[in-house]
């Protein structure tokens, strides 16, 4: 699967739980069912994705934790909270470029429409 593939079964996904369960549980509770919805689909899902920085010759293992690795090439991170701030997609292309990886998806739980909180960040993925 693409990255763009990948990422329309979690957005699908999450439109789903938002409207099963709503918005303003913990962010918790959104990982473990979007983890549980994705796997039901078939895809490859790690929680809490250890991820490592090099920095000058040094590398460190456990510089960061992504929220949610999906097929091995799409970052999900998850927000429950009113409103999303520019330094959370900041923080996801960061992530994005230490890992090598396309595409990012930040998902804010909080908001009472899901798609105002859906937001798609690229890492030189070609657009289609």
């Amino acid at each position: 699967m693409t990255e763009n593939e990948i990422a329309k079964e979690i957005v699908d996904a999450a439109y789903k739980i938002h409207v099963a369960l709503g918005p303003g549980l913990l962010e918790s509770v959104y990982e473990v069912v979007l983890e549980y919805e994705l796997k039901k689909r078939g895809l490859k899902v790690v929680r809490q994705v250890r991820m490592p920085v090099v920095y000058e010759t040094v590398k460190l293992d456990d510089g960061y934790r992504a929220d949610m690795m999906v097929e091995d090439k799409v970052i999900v991170e998850l927000k429950s909270m009113e409103e999303i701030s520019a330094v959370h997609k900041k923080q996801l292309l960061t992530y994005l470029r230490l890992a090598d990886k396309r595409l990012g998806l930040l998902i804010n739980f909080g908001e009472a429409l899901l798609k105002r909180g859906i937001s798609r960040v690229v890492n030189g993925l070609q657009e289609v």
